[in-house]
């Protein structure tokens, strides 16, 4: 094991139980590490974000950034709990393969999912990445985020994995302005995997915040532009449940 990491994670403890900031010789002295040992480790979790210190006597707390990353993993271990329902009676309407995606930077997670019973089917394992530029729960999302954020994460040539994958920010763009205007993103012909179709909608939270995507895909040779379409709307209606659930009111 990594005797420093533990170390550093024996401290982010420490912090986090104390009621007050803590100095590096009352730390040293709980921890029973040398003072030096905790200086270094107290400087690289603050150039991190985690810890911040107090002046004027040197002393030191934790920032908010440990409760964000407990609350994205609570955040997703609630919506694929709330979302269950909604996947299922999507799957039972479409009888293809449902996904729950989350955004993380520039690519989509996959957290949850209801295979088809199609034996020919999109095939994906929940864990999963994929680049959301690529895949409809991804744009789904992306037309979600502020242009900042597009400029930041995709200002440059874009990979190309198939014949139509967008390569261009510019090109990306226009797709998500279609995603605005019709409510749902949609891929007639695979821009990540070759033959795949699909069509997602976003899933928002109480305050309107992006929380994460509900898609469905299938072989392009099933799902045709005109399925497509019609399917869309249980999409929405899978999407609009679960956000309702989760707090968020239109």
């Amino acid at each position: 094991m990594d005797k420093a990491f533990i170390k550093g994670l024996r401290l982010l403890e420490t912090l986090a139980a104390s009621e007050q900031p803590r100095g590096v010789t009352d730390l040293a002295s709980e921890l029973q590490f040398t003072k030096s040992n905790v200086h270094r480790l107290l400087a690289t979790l603050q150039a991190q974000g985690y810890v911040r210190q107090i002046p004027p006597h040197s002393t030191y707390e934790l920032t908010t950034k440990l409760w964000e990353l407990g609350n994205n993993v609570i955040r997703k271990m609630d919506l694929i709990t709330v979302a269950q329902p909604a996947m299922r009676r999507l799957a039972e309407r479409t009888g293809e393969t449902i996904h729950l995606s989350v955004l993380d930077g520039s690519d989509v997670i996959y957290v949850d999912k209801i295979e088809s019973a199609h034996h020919i089917r999109a095939h994906t394992s929940v864990g999963a990445r994929a680049p959301a530029y690529t895949v409809a729960t991804g744009k789904a999302m992306l037309a979600q985020m502020p242009e900042a954020y597009l400029d930041e994460r995709f200002n440059g040539h874009l990979e190309r994995y198939t014949a139509t994958t967008r390569t261009s920010l510019a090109e990306l763009k226009q797709d998500l302005e279609q995603v605005k205007t019709q409510g749902y993103a949609s891929v007639s012909h695979g821009e990540w995997r070759d033959g795949i179709a699909a069509v997602a909608c976003a899933i928002l939270g109480r305050s309107g915040d992006l929380v994460g995507a509900i898609g469905m895909s299938g072989p392009d040779t099933r799902l045709k532009r005109k399925q497509l379409k019609q399917v869309s709307e249980d999409v929405r209606e899978a999407a609009r449940t679960i956000s309702a659930a989760l707090g968020f009111t239109s």
